[in-house]
Parts: structure tokens; C-alpha cells; sequence
């Protein structure tokens, strides 16, 4: 491939890691992770209420990593609470798979960081044969699409299999008990999958500028070798 063609390439993976780090960086400190429903299940059950009157008693949640907040409904009206996971919530949420969502968050950024200097130090620049150069790209864009992967993991097993959200609506609640009527995942967490398939297209353009992967010998290379045994 033409070097133009290369320095474009690379011209646009570092600005696709660059924004990436930059949406991370703002999914981080919103409250867009999660949206959804609460059932306030005491005062449904004390008035037997069905159908629409099953209205009065569902509020509203929605959190994010670090702060959030939910509307509780008991039929009568709406009362909103705000909420932080630090220190507040630390008690009665996976502290450890909370906090590892942060980390690879943040390393996440890191990485994307690392890459667009890097993308735009091959595009400019004459790079090394090592880090600096291809097997540096390769190895910058798998970690941060690595990262985002796991954010998405973790989160997803911390709200599905934890019970995130209905923890977070019991929280300092005595005498009523409420529970998740319904839930998905906001703009926040759509972002960091869009990040990651962002790092895998990344490395997609790497491979379409020319250079193999790593670790995958070339047929060139397996030729040579061949005839260097030969020899002996």
C-alpha cells in the first residue's frame, strides 16, 4: 500500500481512539448506565392494586457508576432520592466488581490515549520495528478493546446477576420493600460498546494498511527458512 494511503489510515484510527477516549471519559461521570422501573411491592400488596391503579407504585431508577437516582412511589406521588456509591452504597453492592469497572474504565482511556499518539507517531513519523511500530498498535488497540469488553461484562453480570438496581431501591428502606420491574442499559453503556467494536475495527485498518498480525509468519518468511534448512 502507498505510504499516503497508510498515513490516512492512520490519520483515522488515531482520531476514532481518540474520540473513544473521549466518550469513555464522559460515560464515566454520567448517571446514563442504567434506566428502569421499581415496583413498590408493601403498599401494592396492602391495596391489592392491579392494573392501572399498579401505577401508583412504580417509581423510577436510573444510576450510573458513581451517582444516581430514583423516584419512589407508594401511591402517594412521587418522592426522588439521590444516591452515591461512595462511600453510601459500598455495604450492599459488589464493591470489587464496582470498583473493577472503574479501574478498566480508566485504563480503558489510558489505552486509547496511548493509541492515538502512537497511530499518529507511524503516520508522521519513521517508527521502529517494536513497539513503536505495528506490533505497538496491535498491542494498544487489543488492550483497550480488551478493557472494553470486560467493563461490559462485569457491569452487565454486576446489574443481571447481582441485582444491582433493586439492592440500590432497598437502600435505607425499613418498612417497604421495592423491586426491579424493569431495566436496561442507557447511553453510557452503549458507549463503551461502541468503544470496543471502535479498538476492533481499529486493528481491522492496522491490518488493512499492510501489516500482518503478530506472531502470524508470512509465506515469504516460511520460504526462506525452508531454504536455509535445505542448505545445511
Amino acid at each position: 500500500m502507498p505510504a499516503q494511503q497508510k498515513k490516512i489510515i492512520f490519520c483515522i484510527a488515531g482520531v476514532f481512539s481518540f474520540a473513544c477516549a473521549l466518550g469513555t471519559a464522559a460515560a464515566i461521570g454520567t448517571q446514563l448506565w442504567i434506566r428502569g422501573t421499581i415496583l413498590c411491592k408493601t403498599g401494592a400488596l396492602l391495596v391489592n392494586a392491579t392494573g392501572q391503579e399498579l401505577e401508583k407504585f412504580i417509581g423510577e431508577i436510573q444510576y450510573g457508576l458513581f451517582y444516581g437516582e430514583r423516584v419512589r412511589q407508594c401511591g402517594l406521588g412521587g418522592r426522588p432520592f439521590q444516591f452515591s456509591f461512595f462511600p453510601d452504597l459500598l455495604k450492599i453492592i459488589p464493591a470489587s466488581i464496582h470498583v473493577s469497572v472503574i479501574l478498566f474504565c480508566t485504563v480503558l482511556i489510558i489505552f486509547a490515549l496511548v493509541g492515538t499518539g502512537f497511530f499518529m507517531y507511524n503516520a508522521f513519523g519513521s517508527p521502529y520495528e517494536t513497539l513503536h511500530g505495528p506490533v505497538g498498535l496491535y498491542l494498544w488497540t487489543f488492550i483497550a478493546c480488551s478493557c472494553g469488553c470486560l467493563i461490559l461484562i462485569l457491569f452487565s453480570s454486576e446489574v443481571k446477576i447481582h441485582h444491582l438496581s433493586e439492592k440500590i431501591a432497598n437502600f435505607k428502606e425499613g418498612s417497604f420493600t421495592f423491586k426491579t420491574h424493569s431495566e436496561q442499559f442507557a447511553d453510557s453503556f452503549w458507549i463503551i460498546l461502541g468503544c470496543s467494536l471502535v479498538h476492533f475495527m481499529n486493528a481491522l485498518l492496522i491490518r488493512f494498511a499492510g501489516f500482518e498480525f503478530p506472531f502470524s509468519k508470512s509465506k515469504d518468511s516460511a520460504t526462506t527458512t525452508g531454504a536455509v534448512d535445505l542448505m545445511y
